[in-house]
């Protein structure tokens, strides 16, 4: 019961997390938030490490388990988390969210490639209903912004964003929100979220493969560390630390309490798959799609799209994880054997 409701705890202050970031990038930028997220990630999984008595461990890892951590670092942790911040950042936490999710088939389509692992009708349907649920809500968003005011996104983020930044609205009215959602490039960013962080999970398997019994708390701090070097080669870019050094006041507590939840959901997942099976733990961490819908509601209700094909796209997307991570035949088990059979039925692997 405990790994349970730490996977539960981890679904939440992920969600939490994002909603938070991306209150920050209504103003502010994704490097600002990236600024903060990345440096203080690698230093809580360094003091867990120094907490739990294994900074021994990071001399451990053999060359080509290191190889693996850094990779999955640098992509995970900087590429994906700046492709998830800037879909977060163009079309919001609730559209945005589906499209990232898919890392789930994404993973079970580069398992089955590359480790040869099943793939079932079940799996297959929930891969459907992930896309599906994906496409619905981003068409009803692109239908609902088209017949909407031409307003440009930043002048519509500045007539939001001035009662809530403590700066006083334009007009006298009451306010309304004008967020139009960039589905386009949203989805782009969202897709490239996916395969990151769909990829990222089969790197830290190979690392674990050629590192057997090694610390997963020091592997997190080696993936960070290759994820801080890489990120500080950013700042060599012309404007870059400008960028970060014009962070606004109003939204650095954003940006502090994103990098903190970060952290402690990444440390509440560990946790999670320490004391319960990864078919429990996993998919109660798909739940962060619904706390996402209700979060945003309550702290960015006007920087969001919300509507009923929102809502049930978000809720397809769970069921179709859920299908994809459970373990097929405890799913069905108790259905009649010609169907069980059936939804058994491997396409794909051994």
């Amino acid at each position: 019961m405990l790994g349970i409701l730490y996977a539960a705890l981890g679904a939440f202050t992920f969600s939490l997390n994002n909603v938070t970031l991306r209150r920050g990038v209504v103003t502010g930028s994704v490097l600002q938030g990236m600024a903060l997220t990345v440096p203080i990630g690698g230093l809580s999984f360094l003091l867990m490490a120094i907490a739990f008595g294994e900074l021994g461990q990071l001399v451990t890892f053999p060359p080509v388990a290191l190889a693996w951590l850094f990779c999955q670092g640098i992509v995970h942790f900087v590429i994906g988390r700046y492709c998830n911040y800037r879909s977060n950042q163009l079309m919001g936490v609730n559209l945005s969210a589906p499209v990232v999710q898919l890392q789930v088939p994404f993973a079970m389509l580069l398992a089955v490639l590359t480790l040869h692992e099943r793939f079932t009708v079940l799996q297959a349907i929930g891969s459907a209903l992930m896309l599906g649920g994906s496409f619905v809500a981003q068409t009803e968003a692109g239908d609902k912004s088209a017949t909407a005011s031409a307003t440009p996104l930043s002048a519509a983020i500045t007539t939001v964003s001035g009662p809530v930044q403590g700066r006083p609205a334009r007009s006298g009215g009451p306010r309304k929100s004008a967020f139009r959602p960039q589905l386009f490039s949203g989805c782009l960013f969202g897709f490239a979220a996916a395969a990151c962080y769909g990829s990222s999970p089969l790197m830290a398997r190979q690392a674990f493969l050629n590192a057997p019994g090694a610390s997963t708390v020091a592997a997190g701090c080696l993936a960070y560390a290759a994820a801080n070097l890489a990120f500080s080669l950013v700042l060599l870019k012309p404007g870059a630390w400008q960028n970060i050094k014009a962070t606004e006041r109003e939204n650095l507590p954003w940006f502090l309490a994103a990098a903190v939840l970060v952290a402690i959901s990444q440390a509440l997942v560990y946790a999670s798959l320490a004391l319960a099976p990864l078919m429990v733990v996993t998919p109660i961490l798909q739940l962060s799609l619904v706390f996402r819908l209700f979060l945003s509601q309550l702290i960015n209700r006007d920087y969001e799209v919300m509507n009923a094909a929102v809502i049930a796209g978000a809720f397809a997307a769970v069921l179709g994880s859920m299908l994809i991570s459970l373990d097929t035949d405890q799913l069905t088990f108790a259905l009649a054997p010609g169907v069980a059979e059936f939804l058994r039925y491997r396409l794909v692997g051994h």
